[in-house]
């Protein structure tokens, strides 16, 4: 890996009208400006990522990911990068704006092909709308297949670029002005549609999510001389319930409930209860993997409804240590989780007080 992504993420976006900066907007559990560096990091095609912002954000983990502050406009924070990383042998450099969260992976790898043979590849995609050009008093009539509507990621020699960017100094919208300026080729490949900038809160409407749902359900016995485990916390009674691991009901609803959203199989699968490595084990160790691929597929958490079938213990006076353990576990708010008591009127082994079951829906959304 020789190249390098630049990610700028300094505009104070003032057409957005929030108070917080769209770049930082909250979009499927996540800031936009995550999803950007997300995808960068899974195309694995860059040896270091720079983030160029005027705000104060937590420094990412990553060794290869840089936090450097901007400009006061955008050719100058892009200035700034291309300062920062001249010395660094980068082969190629990728401009991306952080306003433009839904460029595919894809895309990178084509940018990635097109520069072994060129100096500038830029994305584009062409207009539907009749269009018309004020000349003064005078007003044009353009043909719309000829009209090219450029997109960022934008993929560049370095060397090229640094040199035209370092000769600038006026307003630029985009790297690809400096190489139109300087009549350099540039080979346009076919953008993509849904990688539009987001410009006011009205374009966050335009981002597709899919939503998917999963139910989960679990029953175990009740014993004597084991400790209750319920939501992945102990609740004080005197029994627990008898399983291969500790038999916490809530947890095993919720990963059966999630596998189904992802359609990967059932616990059962993932766990087999003849296998002695999870003798014992703590639900909360299970779920673990679990929400780590929820992560992993870009998958967020939206809601999660919960049914505890139980004579006893009550589940009115536990369920708000219940759901405060979930919340820490799902890392979601509490307000997404609700806890419902439901009794089965004495019938049956739960009505005998010699069992306990639970079933729950979660609703996910996807965004890639």
């Amino acid at each position: 890996m020789s190249d390098c992504f630049i990610l700028l993420a300094a505009g104070k976006g003032k057409r957005f009208k929030s108070s917080t900066l769209k770049q930082f907007h909250i979009l499927n559990g996540k800031q936009i400006i995550n999803h950007s560096i997300e995808k960068a990091i899974k195309s694995k095609i860059f040896k270091e990522i720079i983030v160029v912002t005027n705000s104060k954000i937590k420094k990412p983990k990553e060794k290869y990911i840089s936090v450097i502050k901007g400009g006061s406009e955008r050719f100058k924070s892009s200035k700034k990068a291309l300062e920062y990383i001249k010395n660094k042998k980068f082969k190629n450099v990728y401009i991306h704006d952080a306003a433009r969260p839904n460029f595919s992976i894809k895309l990178l790898k084509k940018l990635k092909k097109g520069l072994s043979k060129n100096k500038a590849v830029v994305p584009y995609t062409n207009t539907d709308h009749s269009v018309k050009y004020k000349d003064g008093s005078n007003i044009l009539n353009l043909k719309r297949e000829n009209l090219i509507l450029t997109q960022t990621p934008q993929g560049f020699d370095f060397k090229t670029l640094y040199n035209l960017s370092n000769n600038n100094n006026s307003f630029i919208s985009d790297e690809a002005t400096l190489f139109v300026k300087n009549n350099l080729k540039i080979k346009f490949i076919k953008g993509e549609e849904n990688n539009f900038k987001i410009t006011t809160t009205n374009d966050l409407e335009k981002i597709k999510l899919k939503t998917f749902y999963g139910i989960g359900f679990d029953i175990h016995k009740l014993i004597k001389g084991k400790r209750l485990y319920l939501g992945g916390t102990h609740i004080p009674y005197h029994s627990g319930l008898k399983g291969h691991s500790d038999g916490d009901v809530i947890i095993h609803s919720i990963i059966d409930a999630l596998l189904g959203c992802m359609k990967k199989n059932d616990i059962g699968t993932l766990y087999p209860n003849d296998d002695l490595k999870y003798k014992n084990i703590r639900s909360t160790k299970m779920l673990k993997p679990v929400l780590e691929t929820i992560k992993k597929e870009n998958y967020n958490l939206n809601n999660i409804d919960i049914n505890l079938i139980c004579e006893k213990p009550s589940v009115v006076k536990n369920r708000g240590k219940i759901i405060k353990s979930l919340s820490k576990l799902l890392k979601i708010k509490k307000n997404k989780i609700n806890l419902k008591g439901k009794t089965v009127e004495k019938l049956g082994i739960i009505g005998k007080e010699q069992a306990i079951a639970c079933e729950v829906i979660v609703s996910v959304s996807n965004y890639d």
